[in-house]
């Protein structure tokens, strides 16, 4: 799929995902999620649910190029649960820098809204401005998040 701004975007899915470049997409995440990123090999471990076909796991990768460089990636988590739990949550989105403003975190997120059942969840920090992004795709915050991290 490509868009007028010469972007392409790919999906790859637990059915699916060959063609994935799976080292070049998590060495683009791991540096263009920034200061709300995680550890790469955490990053892998997310990659490696998504494109499980194990019972209870599953989900998708999404890869928006430009002139065959990445310029933005997604990854989505099927979370086995329904009803009480989002069936998905959004766990990565990043886009490079000299891209942003231009559409790609839109593209990368509405590819998933479009081809994702069930509803998505995703955590983001009150002064990540990719917040207001969301909103305007209809994510809505009903919840306060607090962890128990041990």
């Amino acid at each position: 799929m490509a868009d007028n701004n010469g972007i392409s975007y790919q999906r790859f899915t637990p059915a699916d995902h060959a063609g994935l470049n799976r080292d070049e997409v998590l060495d683009f995440l791991f540096e263009h999620l920034d200061e709300y990123g995680d550890k790469r090999e955490d990053i892998a471990k997310c990659m490696d649910y998504a494109l499980s076909g194990a019972e209870g796991k599953g989900g998708s990768v999404s890869v928006a190029r430009e002139n065959d460089h990445v310029v933005g990636a997604l990854i989505l988590n099927n979370t086995g649960m329904s009803g009480y739990i989002p069936e998905n949550i959004l766990v990565y989105v990043a886009v490079h820098g000299s891209t942003r403003g231009k559409g790609v975190g839109k593209g990368l997120v509405q590819l998933a809204i479009e081809n994702t059942r069930g509803s998505i969840a995703l955590h983001v920090e009150p002064q990540n401005p990719a917040r207001h992004l969301y909103e305007k795709l209809g994510f809505t915050n009903k919840y306060l998040e607090y962890r128990l991290t041990r």
